[in-house]
This record gives structure tokens, C-alpha cells and sequence, in this order.
């Protein structure tokens, strides 16, 4: 194996294998930062969902951006391995947990392959990393600082918690053309809500709360709204800004991209959304952010951001990590009022971004 810096066996060519929710690819930026740090000579190249690969874009030091190749599991890691293959990569860094995943690396021949031990897949690896356990779960660790370790089982430094993003200049003349075509784009307190998550109905607030709140910041904080939303979402927008008594705007004919959603984001003041990827657009760009919790854990997401409220409920079957509520109730949600939301908006656009808590969270007004 050759060697790419001063380090003896530092990669000449690495792949990271990166994970597949929006999210999950914000969150592992700070581990591509740490790679960048440790090998500064070594080709880095990322591969990635097809549909997160403009999360990516723009991002210092990669040197090539590959997308899974392929139909059905089987196909997928075959043609992948294959193009894998044609890159000759000494090594791999899996952040993506799948058995597949490992599998792909392995069938493509590259010599060092490092992962979590989990999945079944242990015997696919050579750098096996055991996920911290609770017993016979695993350990609640905030998903950057999973990532974060993988890196310094290369001998990398822990790289902290701050994430990265990029926008190209065409994205942010779009986004800039769009406000202006609106007779918003000097407008501020810009307010950005997005109503939707992938994960399944039990993430989503209720979109006529999210209205609510818009209402009143329109009419406190003279702000303007954009509503935005990802794919199979544009009812939720719709009932959000069909539930407002002012105007608000709708990014619609054509829908924004992903890339746009970012220079959006980052154009804004205050982004209102669900657990849902975007809301570490707005930590990459140090934007304030509220997100509203239902079903899933902060723990899992955690950062220490100070420009984030979390607002959720603290219920007996809360988190339950469902897509849909177990119960039939969907209380975590429900019983999350506007007012609060607003106030945790209000909170941040006022100018506090330290030394307050960086969640809000109540009782349910049943709770004992």
C-alpha cells in the first residue's frame, strides 16, 4: 500500500460509504472535516444515495461524488462494487450501518474496510468498531459523535460537533430570484417552515399550528414566510398556508430543490420544521431553528447548538420511535400547543442564542 503523507499506511485513496437520510449526511460532516485534517494528501472520495448527493455538493476536499448504482439490493451491490472496483480504493470508511453496505466494499476488493460491528457484518470488515451498548440496546449516542468515532479509530482528532455545508452561486441566485419575485427579498425577519418528514406521520406537527404561529410572527415581527416541502409533501404546505389569515409564500411551480433548500435556508432568519433533515441545514449555516419533537429522541440528534430550541412533550410513551402512534392518540403532537412554538420563535428572533436552555419542554396538560 503507498502512502499519501508522512504517516506510515495513511490511505493513498479512500471511499466513505455515507449514511442515507438527509440528515444523517449533514450530521457525518464534521467526520469528512477530521478525514481532511488527519490525511490532507489522500484522494477522498464519497458514496452516496442519489437523492442526498446534493447535500454534498460543493464541499472542500472530496475529490469525486459517487451514487449506488443499480435496481434491488442484490444488482445495486454487485454494480456499485464494480465501479468501486474501477477506482482503486485502499480504503473504506462506512458510515452507513447496512450489511449491503460492507458487503459492497468487500465484493469491490478494497484491503482496509473500517465499520461499526453491527448488522451481521462483522466478518466483512477488518476495522471492526463496537457501538457502545445499554444492556442489550444500544447506547442513546448523538449520531455525530458515532460518526465522529469511526474517525478516530484512524487516528484522526475528535473534530467537534460543527457541520459544513456548501451552496453554489446558481442555487443562491434562484433562491434570490424567487424573494424577489415576491417582493421579499430585503425582507427580514425571513421565517422558512417546513411541515414535513420522511421517517412517517408521527414526526409531523399539526400544519395548522405551524400556520398559527406564522400568522403571529407575521403580524408581531412584521416577518415574511416561505413555505417549503420535500417530495410527495406539497399537501402539508398547502394546509399550512391555506390555515394563515396573511400571505405567505409558497415554493411551488416549479418546487425547490434540495441544493436550493439550502441557499434558502441560509438565506433566512428562522427556520420552523419537524425532526427532519433541513434542520442541520440551518446548524451548518448558523441560522436559528426551532424543531418541533413527537415520536423520535433529541438525544439521538443532539448538538450542543445554541441557536436551536427543542420543543417537545414529555409523555410515558414518548419517544416511542414509531412511524405512526402506536397508541392511535398521537399526543406528542397534539397536545403541543402553538404558543409554545412561538414562543421558543420569538425566543430566538429576539437575540438570545446563549446562556438560555436549549429546549422547551412540558408536561402534558393531562399528566399528573
Amino acid at each position: 500500500m503507498g502512502v499519501a503523507d508522512d504517516n506510515a499506511g495513511a490511505p493513498v485513496r479512500m471511499v466513505v460509504i455515507m449514511p442515507t437520510w438527509v440528515g444523517d449526511v449533514v450530521m457525518a460532516t464534521p467526520a469528512l472535516r477530521a478525514l481532511r485534517v488527519r490525511f490532507p494528501n489522500t484522494h477522498l472520495s464519497l458514496l452516496i444515495r442519489p437523492n442526498t448527493r446534493d447535500v454534498v455538493r460543493g464541499l472542500p476536499g472530496v475529490g469525486e461524488v459517487m451514487t449506488w448504482r443499480g435496481n434491488g439490493q442484490v444488482r445495486e451491490a454487485w454494480s456499485t462494487a464494480r465501479a468501486l472496483r474501477r477506482g482503486r480504493f485502499d480504503s473504506a470508511l462506512l458510515l452507513s450501518n447496512s450489511f449491503r453496505s460492507a458487503a459492497t466494499v468487500w465484493l469491490a476488493g478494497i484491503p482496509r474496510r473500517v465499520g461499526y460491528a453491527r448488522d451481521g457484518r462483522s466478518w466483512l470488515l477488518t476495522d471492526r468498531v463496537a457501538p457502545l451498548r445499554a444492556g442489550r440496546r444500544f447506547a442513546v449516542v448523538s449520531t455525530v459523535h458515532y460518526y465522529n468515532a469511526l474517525v478516530r479509530r484512524l487516528g484522526g482528532c475528535d473534530p467537534g460537533e460543527s457541520m459544513e455545508l456548501a451552496t453554489s452561486p446558481e442555487d443562491d441566485a434562484a433562491v434570490q430570484g424567487r424573494l424577489e419575485g415576491w417582493g421579499i427579498a430585503e425582507a427580514s425577519p425571513l421565517v422558512v417552515i417546513n411541515p414535513g418528514a420522511s421517517f412517517g406521520v408521527s414526526k409531523l406537527w399539526i400544519p395548522e399550528r405551524y400556520g398559527e404561529v406564522a400568522d403571529r410572527l407575521i403580524a408581531e415581527r412584521g416577518a415574511a414566510v416561505v413555505i417549503t416541502f420535500g417530495p410527495g409533501e406539497r399537501p402539508l404546505a398547502q394546509r399550512v398556508r391555506d390555515a394563515m389569515r396573511h400571505p405567505a409564500f409558497l415554493v411551488d411551480d416549479p418546487p425547490g430543490t434540495l441544493s436550493q433548500l439550502k441557499s434558502l435556508i441560509r438565506r433566512c432568519d428562522l427556520l420552523l420544521n419537524n425532526d427532519t433533515g433541513p434542520r442541520h441545514f440551518a446548524k451548518a449555516f448558523n441560522r436559528r431553528v426551532v424543531t418541533v419533537f413527537g415520536s423520535t429522541d433529541p438525544a439521538w440528534t443532539h448538538t450542543d447548538y445554541p441557536l436551536e430550541r427543542v420543543v417537545r412533550i414529555d409523555l410515558d410513551c414518548s419517544p416511542c420511535h414509531q412511524k405512526v402512534c402506536p397508541l392511535g392518540h398521537h399526543r406528542c403532537m397534539t397536545d403541543l400547543t402553538s404558543d409554545m412554538v412561538h414562543a421558543a420563535a420569538v425566543e430566538l428572533l429576539d437575540g438570545y442564542s446563549t446562556g438560555l436552555p436549549l429546549s422547551v419542554q412540558t408536561e402534558s396538560p393531562d399528566q399528573p
